[in-house]
């Protein structure tokens, strides 16, 4: 491995192109060797505006690059199964967007992977983990003051939805995140998934059941609840509320700014979570950076990715068939333990 890392980053979209900023400009540590995009001449554009770094069409052969050290995967889902088991012959530590894979079984197939490695190389991209907010709420759970938790009630608001946005995506894509959120805050998993649907927003497109409902059951008999509300109009806005023996907390509605003037109080509401979770991306791409130039892997695993893959089908399973689905999961590996 170089002295700085080199950074192969796979996917150039809105996600990718951020990563490549984060790292050229906030990282230290490491610097964007290449950048893979199937659109030639996007790749080469980004490629261009930084010193040392190559354009490919073409993941694999970006890896074998004698400057790419590590691989940051933000292309679509259904390509990060292949990208992961490349990265895995090359035996490169990797940070993967969520989700892992698409569906459980492709994920299963990394997990096996990985596991035939005999060591772990993945850091699945669940951020929230390395917000400010979070791990403060994870530190007061985990010194037990509180006592047990109880229950966990989530709020997750966006302004709007993109075109062709679905009912599946709204498990998939926005409340994966509080099925990671709850899993590593109680260090529980999730057993079985809800789904409930009031009448719909007039803010929500045609054919969005939109809010929606969401309760989660766990193996330390917790329940969780999850209001995903993605076409509010006001904002960006999540909020989590933990309910213990001896108490409660909450995160989620501090203001890095707040005004009094012509008779109002009041502070603004991030519009994307872009701008909303910017310092945990930052946080979490440096600690990659900083473990893996230590020869470690650290943060959530491919274990966590497979795990939130098993939940969305239950839950997806939950939404269209309106009843309450069992989580179906293998045993974790010794690996992950």
């Amino acid at each position: 491995m170089h002295e700085t890392l080199g950074v192969a980053v796979i996917g150039t979209g809105r996600m990718g192109a951020d990563h490549v900023r984060r790292i050229h400009e906030m990282i230290s540590g490491a610097r964007v060797a290449a950048v893979v995009d199937i659109d030639a001449e996007r790749a080469k554009r980004i490629a261009d505006g930084i010193e040392g770094c190559t354009a490919y069409t073409d993941p694999a052969t970006a890896m074998a690059a004698p400057t790419v050290d590590a691989v940051l995967i933000a292309s679509p889902g259904p390509a990060h199964e292949a990208a992961l088991l490349t990265a895995f012959d090359r035996d490169l530590p990797v940070l993967c967007e969520k989700p892992l894979t698409p569906d459980a079984a492709s994920a299963l197939r990394v997990l096996e992977a990985e596991q035939r490695l005999g060591h772990r190389r993945v850091q699945v991209g669940f951020m929230r983990r390395y917000d400010a907010e979070y791990l403060r709420l994870k530190s007061l759970l985990d010194d037990g003051g509180l006592g047990r938790p109880l229950m966990l009630h989530n709020r997750h608001r966006n302004a709007s939805t993109p075109p062709g946005f679905t009912n599946a995506m709204l498990i998939n894509d926005s409340v994966v995140h509080e099925m990671d959120v709850t899993r590593w805050l109680l260090d529980q998993e999730i057993t079985a998934v809800t789904v409930l649907r009031p009448t719909p927003s007039g803010n929500a497109p045609e054919g969005l059941d939109d809010p929606q409902f969401v309760i989660f059951e766990t193996d330390g008999g917790a329940l969780v609840d999850v209001e995903i509300n993605v076409n509010c109009r006001f904002g960006y806005q999540v909020q989590a509320e933990v309910v213990c023996e001896r108490g409660t907390a909450r995160i989620g509605e501090a203001h890095s700014l707040l005004t009094n003037a012509e008779g109002r109080w009041g502070g603004t509401i991030a519009p994307d979570f872009v701008e909303r979770f910017e310092e945990a991306y930052d946080r979490e791409v440096q600690s990659w950076v900083n473990a893996t130039r230590r020869g470690e892997v650290e943060g959530p695993s491919a274990w966590d990715g497979y795990a939130a893959a098993a939940v969305c089908e239950a839950g997806v399973r939950a939404q269209s068939e309106g009843r309450r689905v069992a989580v179906e999961m293998i045993e974790r590996p010794a690996l992950y333990r």
